[in-house]
Order: C-alpha cells, then sequence, then structure tokens
C-alpha cells in the first residue's frame, strides 16, 4: 500500500493555517453561530431529522460548528477532525457555549483506533471524501463505529465538480471522474476567504458514486437511497447565481452540484 503520510501532514498544515481564516469569515459568521445560529443546511436536516437524545459521530468536522449545531439539537456527539487547530477550537468552542461534544484529533481513516464507541448516526459533509486516497478504509471504518440498525449520512460536491480545475475563477475540464492518481493543488486564499493571502497546498483524490457506493456495500452497510441536486448550499465555485431558495447553481446548469446518500448497519 502506498504511504500517503506527507500527503495528509501537507493537509493538516494546511487546514490549520485555514482555521485562523475561516473563523473571522462570512461564510462561517462565528458570532451569529455563537449567538444560536444553526449551521446545519437543508438536505441534512432533511435527512437526519429529529437526532434528540441520538449518539452521533462526524467526521472531518473542521473547527466543529455542525458538530455543536446537532448537540444544540440535543444528540450527543464526538466530532473527528485531521487539524489540531480545528479541534483546538472546537473544544473552545463546546465550553463557550456550555455544550457536551466530544473532539478527537486524528486522521479520519484512524478514527477506531482513538473512538471505541458506537454510534446511532455517522455524519460527514461537503469536501470530505476527496481528501482520501482510498475510501475502503473508510468505510470499514464507518460500518465498525455504528451500532446495528445505525445510519451513516454524507452530502457532498458531486464528482462531476471535481473534473474541473477552478484556478483564475474559470472551470477548466482536467481531471478524470475517478482519477487514482493524486492531484496537487497550491493556489492563494480559500473557500471561505478567496482574498486572503495564505497560500493553501493541498493533495487529493477524485472518487466517483459507484466507488462511495460500493465501498459503502463492501463494508456491510444497505444504502437506502442516493440522490442527486443540482443546488449548492455553498458559494464555492465560480459563477454561481443565487436561487429562490437561498442556495446555488451553475448559470447553465449540465450537471448536478450535490449528491447525498444514506446506509444502514443491518
Amino acid at each position: 500500500m502506498k504511504d500517503n503520510t506527507n500527503y495528509f501532514e501537507v493537509n493538516r498544515a494546511t487546514w490549520n493555517k485555514k482555521v485562523a481564516i475561516h473563523s473571522q469569515s462570512e461564510m462561517y459568521d462565528l458570532d451569529a453561530f455563537k449567538k444560536g445560529k444553526s449551521s446545519l443546511m437543508p438536505y441534512e436536516l432533511k435527512a437526519l431529522g429529529n437526532v434528540k437524545d441520538k449518539f452521533l459521530l462526524h467526521l472531518q468536522c473542521h473547527f466543529g460548528q455542525d458538530t455543536l449545531s446537532w448537540s444544540r439539537m440535543g444528540a450527543k456527539c464526538v466530532g473527528v477532525d485531521l487539524s489540531d487547530e480545528g479541534v483546538k477550537l472546537a473544544k473552545q468552542l463546546n465550553t463557550e457555549l456550555g455544550l457536551n461534544a466530544e473532539f478527537v484529533c486524528c486522521n479520519v481513516l484512524d478514527t477506531s483506533e482513538h473512538v471505541i464507541e458506537t454510534f446511532d448516526i455517522v455524519f460527514t459533509s461537503y469536501g470530505t471524501i476527496g481528501w482520501l486516497p482510498d475510501l475502503k478504509p473508510w468505510a470499514k471504518m464507518i460500518a465498525e463505529r455504528l451500532k446495528v440498525g445505525g445510519i451513516f449520512y454524507i452530502v457532498e460536491f458531486h464528482p462531476i465538480a471535481w473534473m474541473f480545475d477552478y484556478t483564475d475563477g474559470k472551470s477548466e475540464m482536467k481531471y478524470h471522474y475517478s482519477q487514482d492518481d493524486v492531484i496537487y493543488d497550491e493556489y492563494e486564499g480559500t473557500y471561505a476567504n478567496q482574498d486572503s493571502k495564505m497560500i493553501s497546498k493541498e493533495y487529493g483524490w477524485n472518487h466517483g458514486l459507484s466507488e462511495v457506493v460500493n465501498s459503502l456495500i463492501e463494508a456491510g452497510l444497505t444504502i437506502d437511497c442516493l440522490n442527486e441536486y443540482d443546488e449548492s448550499p455553498y458559494d464555492v465555485f465560480p459563477d454561481l447565481v443565487k436561487t429562490d431558495s437561498e442556495m446555488y447553481k451553475i448559470k447553465d446548469q449540465k450537471f448536478p452540484m450535490i449528491f447525498e446518500l444514506k446506509a444502514t448497519k443491518k
């Protein structure tokens, strides 16, 4: 198996830098969040519904806003993230807001080495699987952490969106839909603050829908639904247009922006 440690460490360093910028950004709107605004979006709220008293594991939680939003709704939450700066801020927010979430700093693929509990819900969202070279160990870990009858839910940008290079605000089709080779990207700014002077250095991988679905089936989960949507809740790609539903679409839409998948451990 290829050793991807260096790729992960470069990504960790970039995400550590992003925490300070994102926590001050309009996109994450930390002040409003502290005053009670939920960071959760319509797709995940509709999919998971009432989470009161549910045990929820949030994978790749950044600095914990979604984890803490689920906690506010009554779930007992554990958030996992690669970035120690992200986990540090998440713990600070948890204390400041008087919530009872827990946060663990580790590579998401190593979650089962650090978290031994099993959960009613395993949740991950928006820009997560692209940081992983292989989804089979990821799916295996998810199955390990779910209780029998537990639900895995992912809402994620559509794989077609990652076929494009978005450098300089343009969309150029450059990468294979399910490219095995690592993709390196280096650019100024971040998705939450494109005017930032920080240099983002990132290694990522493209995963088609069949890889997502089959890795979960192979791990023993039953797929309940797979849906694709034209609208994104985030304005993170060039030339998006805001819709009447306060979401975002490509001006001349030719492919879905988002997919969601729900699976159960039988």
